[in-house]
């Protein structure tokens, strides 16, 4: 696995990463969340090896990534933000090249080139210049060569930034597929990705972890947890009746939508939807919420604004 201890970094008097701890085991994708600035994009090159920690250790797969960084290195695929390559160079020369650093040779180097190539739907542009490629496809090229050595450890920057709808979903389904037997870090500042994909989240700001669970969770920590959201028809008295309910706590109006909060421990589809029979509401949306975690973002990452 993956186990960070103490991680710290400073530049200077500001300290961008502040003693981070914690570990990652294989088929786990780990959702690294945080405003910009927060510090996410620092920790993923201290795992690379990329920075040096001031203080601390990144341990990966019993490789100490300062002490063995070769050993480390070999084990990572990573995608930094922005994709960085050589515009100059045509896709297929350019995994080629990654490749052969990878320590490919022959047909085992073709048949991983050939191998990313299908995986990433990259053959239409092999023999492009990569200057000459859409963003979405210079995002595939920089997964492309993530993955050309098999690595068991795979840490993508904002993965899908600047991706089209269409886009971001085929990266997520592959990084669902690489995930079964790998260890996945995204580094975030989109809550979507973190629903869509990861396993587990992380929030961090000012370089410290505030919060660490599966994205259900995080979201269970929301005041809109066992909410019931509502859009009803001409029902002016729902919103007096709905309060007297002795599961409610509140009741809010939001335009046409009514959200009735419960209390804690109380369960609200039953009563509410025995209310709604009573009175004959006409009901044209009804939902238990599971929860919001853009509200426990903001509300966790401002405590430390």
């Amino acid at each position: 696995m993956i186990r960070i201890d103490n991680l710290t970094k400073s530049f200077g008097p500001f300290t961008a990463v502040d003693g981070l701890s914690f570990s990652v085991a294989p088929g786990e994708v780990l959702g690294f969340l945080g405003p910009n600035g927060a510090g996410k994009s620092t920790t993923m090159k201290m795992i690379t090896g990329f920075l040096a920690p001031t203080l601390g250790k990144v341990t990966v797969f019993d490789h100490d990534a300062t002490e063995q960084p070769l050993q480390a290195k070999q084990l990572i695929g990573y995608l930094p933000e922005g994709a960085p390559s050589y515009g100059d160079m045509t896709v297929r020369q350019f995994l080629h090249f990654i490749g052969q650093v990878r320590g490919f040779r022959g047909a085992p180097l073709r048949e991983r080139i050939q191998h990313v190539e299908d995986t990433l739907q990259l053959g239409a542009v092999a023999d492009q210049t990569i200057e000459t490629l859409s963003k979405g496809f210079k995002r595939r090229v920089g997964l492309a060569q993530a993955i050309i050595h098999d690595p068991k450890v795979l840490i993508l920057d904002e993965p899908t930034d600047g991706l089209d709808p269409n886009q971001k979903q085929e990266v997520r389904n592959l990084i669902a597929n690489l995930s079964k037997d790998k260890i996945v870090i995204i580094s975030t500042h989109i809550l979507e990705e973190v629903t869509a994909v990861c396993t587990r989240a992380i929030i961090i700001a000012a370089g410290k972890i505030l919060a660490d669970g599966t994205p259900q969770e995080l979201e269970a920590r929301s005041r809109y947890h066992g909410a019931v959201s509502m859009v009803l028809q001409s029902a002016d008295n729902a919103e007096s009746e709905l309060v007297k309910l002795p599961e409610v706590a509140s009741v809010e109006a939001d335009q046409d939508r009514l959200v009735v909060f419960p209390r804690a421990g109380q369960s609200l589809f039953v009563p509410v939807n025995e209310l709604i029979q009573k009175f004959g509401w006409q009901v044209e949306e009804l939902h238990v919420e599971r929860g919001r975690l853009d509200e426990v973002f903001r509300t966790i990452t401002r405590e430390v604004a």
